[in-house]
């Protein structure tokens, strides 16, 4: 490989061309054009391994990182996300196509992690054949502070998370800023917005990563039940206790706890849960030995405890102990520009665990971006799967999504006074005026093919 061929008004960075003396020295060439203007060039093989990456990767990621990524899959790097089985960015190159300005978390050493730009392309190789024929993508990284179109082109990929909201970007930011801080956090937002992906994402950027993220959920349990859950017991402290159990906060000690749906826990549990902590000790059920907490608390809920104190179902001393540093999540709602690349990434995911690669039409997109998701992005993950589930081909469409997002999405037909004979006679025009056909009558009504289909047997229409 040598220098970039030159263009008259842009850089491709899916075509780079050699020329002698040699494989390695061209690799090397090209490798220290990008130093020079403060970028990292990785090549990978057919199958996402790193066979080249730029010495100033070292000033990016450590000198340990950057000594270790040749030979191993650029997902171990830049995210499974990404980069692994599935991944979304590893589709589209698969696809042969570009992608530019995207953002990932990269390890910088110690622990930390970097947010960089990169731009990855298949790779064309030279008729010569003088460049290495191992090299099938290209990689350039930048520091994402650098890239002047950061929230505008695009999306951050962060832990499994995907954004192009700058409430989110801004939140991945403070979750950067706690990478050495084992404060207690309390995780708000309304129900499957991703409060416990937020938490692993923490645990995993935190001194802590190495140890165990265990999750509980403190509303699936009765109370005497979620205290043997969380403190553990011993052997006949209590009926059906025939032997000793090791609890929750001790198979978490060195790592992370995370106390989901913390607004259920009972009062008299409340006040348990506030020793440990103030004291960071606690005791098994059923005896009187003091035991260590050493696990970081993250705690999440969907419920406004503020009001739950004004009603006495939450203790004020302890709210303010688990929200040290408080997060809220935004809805899905009143984020959109999250929805397209969380469709897509979520579609990418969900086809590599059946097989299958898929795609959106443009209708489908649209039809998701006018949707309000009150359930957040776990309503949209499941309306993926159904469009997974019930598609035949290789692209999902408006009507292969469920009806409810179908039906709320689009226009809805007038009816005057609400009088069905109204509404049937505007469709019976339509279906006349269109020769019967479905499809341009749905099109020319502003509904879907499934909505005609289903009002037209509603209303005994042909």
């Amino acid at each position: 490989m040598v220098s970039p061929k030159p263009e008259p008004h842009h850089h491709d960075m899916s075509t780079v061309a050699c020329e002698p003396p040699s494989t390695a020295a061209a690799l090397v060439g090209v490798s220290a054009v990008f130093c020079s203007i403060g970028r990292v060039l990785i090549c990978l093989d057919r199958d996402f391994r790193v066979i080249h990456a730029s010495e100033l990767l070292g000033k990016f990621a450590g000198s340990e990182v950057a000594s270790s990524v040749v030979g191993h899959p650029v997902a171990e790097l830049l995210g499974e996300e990404l980069f692994g089985a599935g991944g979304t960015l590893r589709q589209d190159l698969e696809r042969g196509e570009m992608r530019e300005g995207w953002r990932a978390a990269m390890p910088a050493g110690d622990g930390a992690t970097r947010i960089v730009s990169l731009t990855a392309a298949p790779f064309v190789a030279d008729d010569l054949g003088i460049c290495d024929p191992r090299v099938k993508y290209v990689i350039v990284l930048r520091p994402a502070e650098e890239d002047p179109l950061a929230g505008t082109a695009g999306p951050t990929v962060f832990f499994g998370m995907v954004t192009r909201s700058a409430a989110m970007v801004r939140l991945f930011g403070l979750v950067q800023n706690l990478q050495s801080s084992d404060a207690t956090v309390l995780l708000s937002g309304e129900s499957g917005t991703g409060k416990e992906v937020l938490a692993r994402a923490i645990h995993a950027n935190s001194s802590r990563r190495r140890g165990r993220f265990v999750a509980v959920n403190c509303a699936a349990l009765p109370g005497e039940l979620l205290e043997a859950e969380l403190f553990g017991h011993v052997r006949g402290s209590f009926t059906g206790a025939v032997r000793d159990r090791v609890g929750r906060f001790e198979h978490a000690a060195g790592g992370t706890l995370f106390l989901d749906e913390v607004g259920d826990v009972p009062l008299h549990l409340q006040a348990k849960l506030l020793r440990v902590l103030q004291e960071r000790t606690f005791e098994r059920i059923g005896e009187s030995v003091s035991r260590s907490a050493d696990a970081r608390i993250i705690a999440a809920t969907n419920v406004d405890l503020r009001r739950a104190i004004a009603e006495g179902r939450f203790r004020e001393d302890l709210y303010y102990r688990l929200r040290v540093v408080p997060i809220e999540i935004p809805p899905l709602r009143t984020r959109r520009e999250d929805v397209e690349p969380l469709a897509h990434y979520l579609l990418a995911r969900v086809g590599a665990r059946h097989g299958r690669e898929l795609r959106f039409a443009p209708e489908a997109i649209r039809a998701m971006l006018r949707y309000p998701w009150p359930g957040n992005v776990r309503e949209l993950e499941n309306a993926i799967e159904y469009a997974v589930a019930v598609v035949k081909g290789q692209t999902i469409h408006e009507d292969d999504l469920p009806l409810e997002v179908v039906e709320a999405s689009e226009p809805q037909l007038a009816r005057a006074a609400g009088n069905d004979s109204d509404e049937a006679a505007a469709i019976r025009t339509a279906l006349d005026t269109h020769h019967w056909n479905r499809e341009e009558t749905a099109r020319a009504l502003g509904m879907s093919r499934t909505t005609l289909w289903r009002r037209m047997r509603e209303l005994r229409l042909g």
